[in-house]
C-alpha cells in the first residue's frame, strides 16, 4: 500500500473505531492510612498505571481525578468513608480494608455500594499488579470490573456461585491484559455508567452531613 493509499484510508478506519468509553474515577486517598513511601511508590508507579493502560487498550478511558478522604474505624460500629462523591466510582487507597467488611479475610480489595456510593476499596499492602493469568491479576482491574460487570448492584453470592463470579471477573481481567480484549466490558462499562449517573441524580440535590458522606 502506498503512502497516499494509506493517507486516504486512515480517516474511514478511525471513523470506525467505537469510541472509548468514559468512566468517572475518584481516586480517594485515605488521610487516616499510615502507609509507607514504598508502598504509595509502588502504586503510582506500577500498580495503577497499568490499570489505566489496561482499561485503555480495551476501549476504556479513566477519567480521573484525586480527592482526600478518611477511613473511620470506631469501635463497635460500620466504617464510616468521607470523601466521596456520588457521581464517580470512587476507588478508596487504604492500608487494609476494614475486619466489618471482609470478615477478616484479609482482602486486597472489595467493591460495594455505601450510602449510594460506588466504592473500591484498595488495601494498598496487600494490592499487586499482574502476576498470573486467571489466578493473580491486577487488584485495581480486579475491582473495578466487579463495577463495571454490574456486581456492585448485587448482593456478594456465597460458595461456588462467589467462586464462580470471581472467577469470570479474572478471566476478563486476562484478556483484557494479554490480549487487549474489552469489548464484553466495554458494553457493560455503558450500562455502568448510565446506572451510576442515575444513582447520583438524588444525591447531588442534598446537602452533606458533617462527615461528608451524605
Amino acid at each position: 500500500m502506498t503512502r497516499r493509499s494509506f493517507c486516504a484510508l486512515a480517516p474511514a478506519v478511525l471513523a470506525a473505531a467505537p469510541a472509548p468509553v468514559v468512566v468517572p474515577v475518584s481516586l480517594v486517598l485515605d488521610s487516616k492510612a499510615k502507609l509507607t513511601p514504598e508502598v504509595k511508590q509502588a502504586f503510582w508507579s506500577s500498580l495503577w498505571p497499568q490499570a489505566v493502560r489496561d482499561f485503555a487498550a480495551g476501549g476504556i478511558r479513566l477519567d480521573c481525578r484525586t480527592v482526600a478522604g478518611e477511613v473511620l474505624r470506631p469501635p463497635g460500629r460500620q466504617p464510616v468513608v468521607s470523601g466521596l462523591d456520588p457521581a464517580r466510582l470512587n476507588v478508596v487507597l487504604t492500608g487494609t480494608v476494614p475486619m466489618e467488611w471482609d470478615s477478616g479475610r484479609s482482602l486486597s480489595g472489595m467493591t460495594l455500594r455505601y450510602r449510594g456510593r460506588h466504592l473500591c476499596m484498595v488495601s494498598l499492602y496487600r494490592a499487586h499488579g499482574h502476576l498470573i493469568p486467571l489466578v493473580s491479576v491486577n487488584t485495581c482491574v480486579h475491582e473495578i470490573l466487579h463495577a463495571l460487570m454490574l456486581d456492585i448492584f448485587e448482593q456478594n453470592p456465597q460458595g461456588i456461585a462467589g467462586a464462580g463470579r470471581e472467577l469470570r471477573i479474572d478471566y476478563l481481567a486476562t484478556r483484557l491484559w494479554l490480549f487487549h480484549d474489552g469489548a464484553e466490558i466495554r458494553n457493560s462499562a455503558q450500562v455502568y455508567v448510565r446506572k451510576l449517573r442515575s444513582d447520583s441524580e438524588p444525591w447531588l440535590a442534598q446537602p452533606d452531613f458533617p462527615d461528608g458522606t451524605r
